[in-house]
C-alpha cells in the first residue's frame, strides 16, 4: 500500500511539474496569436492603402492638358481709336505673359497665399501644421494650408467638393505637378485661372474689371488688392467692399514687406495711393452697350457662340470713343430737356431717343445710340425701329426733282390741292404744318420752310414710281407704297437708312454701305474678318450740291435755324409726323460726318403739339455735333465742276438783269448744273431797284 501511495504522489508530482512546463507555452502561443493578427492587420491595411492609393492613382487625370492651356478666353470689342468698348465671354479672362504683368503682381499673390511658393515641392506641411494650430486655437477655420500648386491642381482638375478623397488627389497632383512643371510655368497657371470676383477670371481680366487698365500698368497698391482677394473674390471686392478690400490691401503690403520684397516706404507710399475704380456696368457692355449688342448679333450668327464666347476674339469696330461718349451724352441731355417741358412717363410710355453719325466717303459708323437706358430696354431704335420719317424725307423727293430738270429756282406752286389716291374714297387734301398757303414759290423756299403741298405735287410731277426707285437707290432699302403721301415722309423707315441716305449728298453722289466692324482677329492674331469700305456712285455730285446749298437753307432761316449755333457750314433737315408721334433731324457737315437723330415714344403716343423736329430732335444733333466738330477745321461745301452761280429774284426766281435789278428788293447768287441756269440778258423789268453788291446775300 505504501509503494501505491508512494507511485501516485510521484505521479502528482510529475503531473505538477508537467504543468508548470505547459503554462510557458500557452503565453507564448498567445503572443504569437496577436502578433499574427496584428501582422494581418497591418497586411490588410497596407494592402487597403495601397488599393486606395492606387485607385485614386488610376483615376488621377494626366497632366498634359497643363501644357497645352486652352482656356475659355474672352473675346473683345474695340473702339477704331483701341479703346474697348465691350467684351463676350463664359468666363472673363484674359491670357496674359508673367513678362506683360507689372513686376509687383506675381510677389503679392505668393506673399498672400504662398510665401514658401519657390521652396516647398507642391505641399507646405509646415504651413499645413501651422494652420492647423491656428485653426484648433480660433476653434474655427481661420487659414487655410493649400499652396498655389495645390489650388493649380483642385482648379484645373478636381470638384469642390470637400471630402478626404479630393484632399488626397490634390496633394498627389501637386507634387506630380511640381515635377511636370516648372515653378514659374505653376505661377503663370495660377495667375491666368484663379477667380478674383466680379466675373474676372485671371489677372488680366481682373486689372481691366477693377481698374479699367492693362495688367501691365498697375501700381503695387492695385496689386495688392488683386492679390487680397482669392479667400473670397466677391466678399472682398473693392467695388462691393472698400473696407474689406482695405483691409486686404495693407495685409497682402505687410507679408511683401515681412518676405522682403518691398521695402517699408514702398508699403507706406502704396498705402497713401488713392485707388481710382472702374466703376460696375451692365456684363461685358461698357461705353456703348447698343454699339456691342450689335456686334453679338452679328458675330454670333456669322461664326457661333463658341468662338464669340470662348475664343477670345479682338473685334475692332468703326466706333470712334470719343464720339460716342459725346452720342450718349447728347441723347441723355435732349431727353431730359424734352421732360423738363413737361413729357413724363415710365416704361414704354417714357420718351425715348436715337442717334447715329456716319463718315459719309466709307460708311463707318462713328457713333451709335439706341435709347436712352440699355440696361432697361435693348431695342436699338437707330437700327431696328421702323418710323415715319416725315418732313425729313422731304430732301429725296426734291433731289429726285433736281434729277428731272427742277432747278432751285423753279416756281412751285403752294395752294389748296386735292388728288384721288384711291379710286372710290374721298379726295386727299395736303395741308401745309401752318394751315396756310403762300401762292407760288421756289423749291428752295418750299424746302426751306418744309412746305408740304409744293412738295407733293412736285412728286406728283416727276412720278411716285420715280421717287420710290430714287430712294432706293440712295439707300432707302424699307419697301415704299406707291402713293402721293410718301412726299411728305409717310413711309416707316429707320434712322440708319435715312442718314445714309442723306450720307450719299455729303459723299457726293457716292453711298457706302454701312460698316460696323472693320476687322476680327483670333485668338493668336490672326485675320479671321476684314471689312473694305466700299461705295458706289449713285447721283451726280452736282445734284448733291444743289441739295446741300437747299438744306444749307433750311439751317440758315428755314425749320433749322437752331443749327445754326454751330457756327460753321452744315446742311439739314428737320422732320415732324402729322401727328407729332416722330422727331427727326438729319444733317452733315462737309465731307467728314452726316448724323442723324430721332425722338419719340415706343408706343404710338404724340410728342405734344409744339414737339416738332426743330424743338426735339435738333437739339440732340447739335449738343452732339458741337462735339464732334471741336477737331476739324471750318470749311464750305466744296463746289464741283459743273455748276455755276446766276444771280437770281429770291422771290420770283427769275434772273437778274445786266443791271442787276430786282422786284422784290432781294436778290440771290443761285446755283444751277450747268446748262439749267436761267438767262440774264433781256430788258430790265419795271418798278424794280438796284442793290450794291456788298447787299447780296449768299448761302454760307
Amino acid at each position: 500500500m505504501a509503494d501505491i501511495g508512494s507511485w501516485m504522489s510521484d505521479q502528482k508530482n510529475q503531473t505538477a511539474e508537467v504543468k508548470k512546463e505547459q503554462k510557458p507555452d500557452k503565453k507564448k502561443r498567445g503572443w504569437s496569436t496577436l502578433l499574427l493578427v496584428v501582422l494581418l492587420l497591418l497586411v490588410v491595411l497596407v494592402g487597403a492603402g495601397m488599393a486606395f492609393y492606387f485607385t485614386i492613382v488610376f483615376d488621377l487625370p494626366r497632366l498634359t492638358t497643363l501644357k497645352d492651356y486652352q482656356p475659355y478666353i474672352t473675346s473683345e470689342v474695340y473702339s477704331e481709336d483701341e479703346v474697348l468698348i465691350g467684351e463676350f465671354f463664359i468666363e472673363k479672362r484674359t491670357v496674359v505673359s508673367l513678362s506683360q504683368m507689372s513686376r509687383f503682381l506675381p510677389k503679392a499673390f505668393i506673399a498672400a497665399e504662398d510665401a514658401r511658393f519657390f521652396e516647398h515641392g507642391g505641399v507646405d506641411y509646415w504651413r499645413i501644421l501651422g494652420a492647423a494650430f491656428r485653426n484648433i486655437d480660433a476653434l474655427k477655420v481661420v487659414q487655410g494650408g493649400s499652396t498655389i500648386t495645390q489650388q493649380i491642381a483642385k482648379s484645373f482638375f478636381l470638384t469642390p467638393e470637400k471630402s478626404f478623397t479630393r484632399k488626397v488627389k490634390e496633394v498627389i497632383l501637386a507634387q506630380r505637378i511640381e515635377h511636370y512643371l516648372t515653378k514659374n510655368e505653376i505661377l503663370l497657371l495660377y495667375l491666368n485661372q484663379i477667380y478674383l470676383g466680379e466675373g474676372a477670371y485671371g489677372v488680366g481680366a481682373a486689372s481691366t474689371t477693377y481698374f479699367g487698365k492693362p495688367v501691365q500698368n498697375l501700381t503695387l497698391a492695385e496689386c495688392a488688392i488683386l492679390a487680397g482677394l482669392p479667400p473670397s473674390p466677391n466678399n472682398l471686392s473693392p467695388l462691393r467692399n472698400p473696407q474689406k478690400a482695405r483691409e486686404r490691401q495693407l495685409y497682402v503690403l505687410n507679408r511683401m514687406v515681412e518676405r522682403k520684397m518691398i521695402s517699408p516706404e514702398q508699403a507706406q507710399k502704396a498705402q497713401a495711393e488713392e485707388i481710382k475704380l472702374r466703376p460696375r456696368g451692365p456684363k461685358g457692355y461698357h461705353d456703348a452697350p447698343f454699339v456691342v449688342e450689335q456686334v453679338r448679333l452679328y458675330v454670333e450668327q456669322k461664326h457661333g457662340k463658341d468662338l464669340l464666347y470662348k475664343g477670345g476674339l479682338k473685334i475692332y469696330t468703326t466706333i470712334n470713343s470719343r464720339l460716342q461718349k459725346a452720342a450718349q451724352k447728347a441723347v441723355q441731355k435732349g431727353l431730359e430737356e424734352f421732360e423738363s417741358r413737361g413729357g413724363k412717363g415710365k416704361g414704354r410710355e417714357a420718351i425715348e431717343g436715337a442717334l447715329i453719325a456716319l463718315e459719309p466717303q466709307s460708311g463707318f459708323i462713328l457713333a451709335m445710340v439706341g435709347g436712352r437706358d440699355y440696361s432697361a430696354s435693348q431695342f436699338n431704335r437707330a437700327t431696328q425701329a421702323k418710323r415715319q420719317a416725315g418732313s425729313a424725307f422731304k430732301p429725296i423727293v426734291y433731289a429726285a426733282a433736281l434729277d428731272k430738270g427742277f432747278t432751285p429756282a423753279t416756281l412751285v406752286v403752294d395752294e389748296p390741292f386735292s388728288y384721288e389716291d384711291v379710286p372710290g374714297k374721298d379726295p386727299w387734301q395736303p395741308q401745309n404744318y401752318d394751315r396756310e398757303f403762300w401762292g407760288p414759290i421756289t423749291v428752295r423756299k418750299a424746302l426751306t420752310f418744309s412746305r408740304n403741298v409744293p412738295t407733293v405735287r412736285i412728286a406728283q410731277s416727276i412720278g411716285v414710281d420715280y421717287l420710290i426707285g430714287y430712294a432706293g437707290n440712295l439707300g432707302i432699302k424699307t419697301k415704299l407704297e406707291p402713293n402721293l403721301s410718301l412726299a411728305l415722309g409717310s413711309a416707316n423707315v429707320s434712322l440708319l437708312e435715312l442718314t445714309r441716305a442723306f450720307g450719299v449728298f455729303a459723299a457726293q453722289g457716292y453711298r457706302a454701305d454701312p460698316v460696323l466692324i472693320s476687322q476680327i482677329q483670333d485668338k493668336d492674331g490672326n485675320v479671321v474678318e476684314e471689312t473694305e469700305p466700299s461705295s458706289v456712285e449713285v447721283i451726280s455730285p452736282q445734284t448733291c450740291y444743289l441739295i446741300t446749298s437747299l438744306m444749307q437753307s433750311v439751317i440758315q432761316e428755314g425749320t433749322g435755324q437752331r443749327a445754326r449755333a454751330l457756327g460753321r457750314p452744315a446742311a439739314g433737315k428737320t422732320g415732324t409726323t402729322n401727328d407729332t408721334r416722330d422727331a427727326w433731324f438729319i444733317g452733315y457737315l462737309p465731307h467728314k460726318l452726316v448724323a442723324g437723330a430721332w425722338v419719340g415714344y415706343d408706343i404710338e403716343k404724340s410728342l405734344g403739339t409744339h414737339e416738332t423736329g426743330a424743338v426735339a430732335a435738333l437739339p440732340l444733333w447739335l449738343e452732339f455735333m458741337k462735339e464732334a466738330a471741336t477737331d476739324m477745321p471750318v470749311e464750305d461745301f466744296a463746289v464741283p465742276d459743273g455748276v455755276v452761280f446766276v444771280k437770281i429774284d429770291k422771290e420770283t426766281g427769275e434772273p437778274m438783269a445786266s443791271m442787276r435789278w430786282v422786284k422784290s428788293g432781294k436778290v440771290l447768287f443761285e446755283c444751277f448744273k450747268e446748262g439749267t441756269e436761267p438767262s440774264a440778258d433781256g430788258p430790265t423789268p419795271s418798278g424794280v431797284k438796284r442793290l450794291p453788291d456788298e447787299e447780296i446775300p449768299k448761302i454760307r
